[in-house]
């Protein structure tokens, strides 16, 4: 990972080094499964998601949290993270390439510490947003 971003020169506006997923796949469900524990099977059984109404299983949410909290942490270190929310936008699909990204929306100052508010998003290969949210982190 590299330094720490310097408070002083980021802008509102700036963006987070982006990163796009490989295509999800069935052992990826199946993997974040058994590290999640969330063993629903509308993300694992093809008939019971059929049954329910889709065309086949797709992606945990958390999963595409998960990403988002990469993203993250590609561009910080963990321990700087203030605050950190998603809401669910979409579904993700099996074979979906899950671009994740963020921009700077605010810089502010909060009981002495600098930080900055960031808006993140995951698109799909065709843009289209799967999940939104936001973090806080402070910097230097």
């Amino acid at each position: 990972m590299n330094s720490l971003p310097d408070y002083d020169t980021l802008q509102v506006g700036d963006a987070l080094p982006a990163f796009t997923t490989a295509p999800i796949s069935r052992v990826a469900l199946a993997l974040y499964c058994g590290a999640s524990g969330d063993h629903n099977p509308i993300h694992v059984d093809s008939d019971f998601a059929h049954a329910a109404g889709h065309k086949d299983v797709f992606a945990h949410g958390m999963l595409s949290m998960a990403y988002l909290g990469r993203l993250l942490t590609n561009w910080v270190p963990q321990h700087v993270l203030r605050e950190y929310g998603v809401r669910f936008v979409a579904i993700t699909q099996l074979g979906t390439r899950v671009q994740c990204r963020g921009t700077v929306t605010e810089k502010l100052v909060v009981d002495g510490e600098r930080r900055v508010r960031l808006a993140l998003e995951t698109v799909d290969q065709d843009g289209q947003a799967r999940l939104a949210g936001d973090a806080v982190v402070a910097l230097p």
